[in-house]
């Protein structure tokens, strides 16, 4: 087995936390608990809150002891497997590879938050009418498109085409 992250890979995920750390730290500056702003009425406003459970505001109700140290602990396991996973992707599997570090960027970003706070701050609040999607912020978006891509990689989309003759 032959672990390998090429440099420009570890990028996105630093990019991604970055980015994702920015955009948080302006949310908390400008607005308080349960404050924001509607950006396009009847379907997307930013409102500050916080997930203090898991993804999707599983257990964010739930209090049981350590639960933040508990929650860190699993998501630091989950990155040490994301990125040993993809340090031993093939090289010809380029959108798995892209996805992973997508989603080890979000995930990241997300640990930090838990880490600093006890709990995420989320802002993206999508809705129709009285139903709220979950609300996410650019970490959770980098997960789902690096979902994406690793989807994409699953049904032959973007790797190298082999002619194999029988």
């Amino acid at each position: 087995m032959s672990l390998r992250i090429p440099s420009h890979e570890i990028w996105i995920a630093l990019v991604i936390v970055v980015l994702d750390q920015i955009v948080k730290a302006m949310v908390v500056s400008a607005f308080a608990l349960h404050e924001g702003m509607t950006v396009i009425a009847g379907f997307f406003d930013l409102t500050r809150v916080h997930n203090a459970g898991a993804a999707f505001g599983m257990m964010n109700t739930m209090d049981f002891p350590f639960k933040t140290v508990i929650l860190a602990l699993i998501a630091t396991a989950a990155l040490g497997g994301l990125t040993l996973y993809a340090a031993t992707l093939p090289a010809d599997q380029r959108l798995a590879r892209f996805g992973l570090w997508f989603i080890i960027g979000g995930a990241a970003g997300n640990l930090i938050d838990r880490i600093r706070f006890g709990y995420v701050v989320d802002f993206v609040d999508l809705y129709w009418r009285d139903w709220h999607f979950w609300a996410f912020n650019v970490a959770d978006a980098a997960i789902t498109f690096g979902v994406a891509l690793m989807i994409l990689d699953l049904l032959g989309i973007g790797r190298d085409r082999v002619s194999r003759a029988v």
